[in-house]
Formats: structure tokens, sequence, C-alpha cells
């Protein structure tokens, strides 16, 4: 089995004058599971262009090593292709990962992709940016964007930080005014924050941010209850908590196609992590069994469920309903 291996230089992945040694490892890891391996260090604006000229010269699979939007920059590169996508966790979270059984210990992982079992999952795009697991617009959009300022500022680290930018977030308040049309249901809303996942995430008490399957072909649309600063404070304190309930914080909707209008042309939209300027409206949709993954044969983000499985529908307006778009 030959395959090439991109890190992201400019990640702790693969930064700093230490690139060698994650290099290394990756190399030995690869080799210990009897894959034939060529470990490349990339530069992150550079990653796209590399995934792209590594599936087209033929390999048998292209390897991400970092955390998720290393990943995700990979797979939107790989998305369509036959070249399946082989993951090593190497980031902080490493969400997408975790949602797919892959393990996160690299000699385990190199095993699962030495095993050579590709299955195809779904990716979701926002206008013209693929994303596989989730975007969100609000809030957290505006934390991130006051996180990587007071980072550039400060040379904090990036929960102090992150920690300062949702404070000044939460101090102003920003709220949403949005038309949203999802799979032909219009409705008129004001929300702090809306979340679209990759397929269904589940947000309860015990499972916060996790996804069962990432083969079922819809996206997960949240859209935050909250009307008030201080209802805005008490969803991120659950949040921080753990303690997100469905049901309570969100109104819920599973499409298929988003299309979100605002009175602002340009929005500030975060995708797996990163946060880009973005013209309105906003247009969502699911990319069926997009990218082929080499997974464990038994992984959850493919083996549970049926993509017949139905879909509940829980979304009622808090503002009357609009016009069909046309």
């Amino acid at each position: 089995m030959h395959v090439i291996a991109l890190l992201n230089r400019n990640s702790g992945t693969g930064g700093g004058n230490s690139s060698a040694q994650p290099e290394r490892q990756v190399a030995d890891a690869l080799a210990a599971a009897g894959i034939d391996a060529d470990v490349r260090s990339v530069a992150g604006d550079q990653l796209d262009d590399e995934a792209k000229a590594a599936a087209a010269a033929g390999v048998d699979a292209v390897i991400a090593g970092g955390g998720d939007g290393t990943i995700s920059t990979v797979a939107a590169a790989l998305s369509g292709g036959d070249v399946p996508l082989g993951v090593l966790p190497m980031g902080t979270l490493n969400h997408f990962a975790k949602d797919l059984g892959i393990p996160f210990e690299l000699a385990a992982a190199a095993k699962i992709i030495a095993a050579n079992n590709p299955r195809s999952i779904d990716l979701a795009r926002v206008n013209d940016q693929i994303f596989v697991n989730n975007s969100s617009l609000g809030v957290y959009a505006h934390a991130l964007v006051e996180r990587d300022a007071t980072q550039r500022r400060s040379r904090l680290s990036k929960w102090p930080a992150m920690t300062l930018a949702a404070l000044k977030t939460f101090r102003r308040a920003p709220m949403i005014h949005v038309r949203l049309d999802a799979d032909g249901a219009v409705v008129k809303l004001k929300t702090p924050l809306i979340f679209v996942g990759n397929n269904r995430y589940r947000l309860d008490l015990l499972n916060v941010g996790a996804r069962d399957r990432l083969d079922e072909g819809v996206l997960s649309l949240y859209v935050a209850r909250a009307q008030s600063r201080w209802g805005m404070l008490k969803l991120l304190l659950n949040g921080a908590l753990g303690r997100l309930q469905q049901d309570r914080d969100f109104e819920t909707l599973y499409p298929r196609e988003v299309w979100m209008e605002t009175r602002r042309t340009r929005l500030h939209v975060a995708a797996d992590g990163e946060v880009m300027v973005m013209n309105a409206p906003l247009h969502y949709e699911i990319l069926p069994r997009a990218l082929k993954v080499l997974l464990p044969p038994l992984a959850p983000g493919y083996a549970r469920g049926s993509a017949s499985t139905p879909i509940d529908v829980n979304l009622t307006p808090n503002l009357p309903p609009g016009g069909a778009r046309g």
C-alpha cells in the first residue's frame, strides 16, 4: 500500500523547528503498519494543492495528519474522487476522528489505514466551502474573530484568549435576524447562534456534540432560542458545563439544504473552527457519500442505522413565517 501523508507545518502537528519530529513519528508508525508512505510537511495554505496533486499521483490513499482543520482541508480536496482519505488524529480535539471511531493513538490509527477498508461518508458545504464537522454564525463566529485578534495583540494562548473573547462577545450580545428556507420550510427568526452540522449531532446532557453516523444524507440545523443577553449567557454556561438540551435550548430541523438571508450582505461564518467572511445569502447543502475514508470495519460513523431512518422535524418558529422561496 503506497500513500502520501500530509502534515500541516503551520499547526501544532508539524510546526516550528521541531517539525521533523512528528514527520518521523508518522513515518515510523506507518512503516510499522506495513505502509509505504511518503510523509510531507506542508504549509497550511498549500494543503489543498498538495492533496489534489497527491490524489492525481495514483496513490492508494492520501493521509491527513493533524486536527479537524487540517483534515477538513484535505477532505475537501479529495471530495468526489476515488482516492480515500486516511486520518491520523494529531490535533487538540479531533471530533471527526472520534465520531468515525478512529483511535487517537498513532500506531492504532496507522493500523486502520493499513487495513484499507474504504467507506463513503457525507460532507457538507456552505457556499463554496466544504466542511466535515459543523459550521455556525453568530456568537461563536464572533468569539473566534475576537480570540484571534486577542492573540495577535497579547500573544496569549488559545484558551485564555478564547475566554476573554467570549466575555467581550457577551457584552455586545450580537443577535441575528435571519430568514431560513430549509427544504422549502420558511421561517423568520431572531437568534444569537445558528449551528449547522454535517449529519445529526446529539445535543443532550451526556453527549454534547457527538454524531452516531455520517452517512444519513442530512444536515442538522440548530437555532438557539435565547432572545436576550442573559439567555445567551445561560446558553454559553450550559454549553461549557455540558448541559445543553436540544428540546429546551434549540429549534431543530434536519434538512438537506438550507438558505439563510440576513440584514447583512457579508457575514462571519465559522466552519470546522476557521472563520471566513462570506457573502449572503448563505447556502448550506449536504453532499451525500462524497468522501471515501479508511475506517474501522464497524465504524460508528457508518455502520449504525440506515439511510432510510425517518427524519424528525421539530422547528417551531418564534416569529411568523415568511413566504416561500421562488
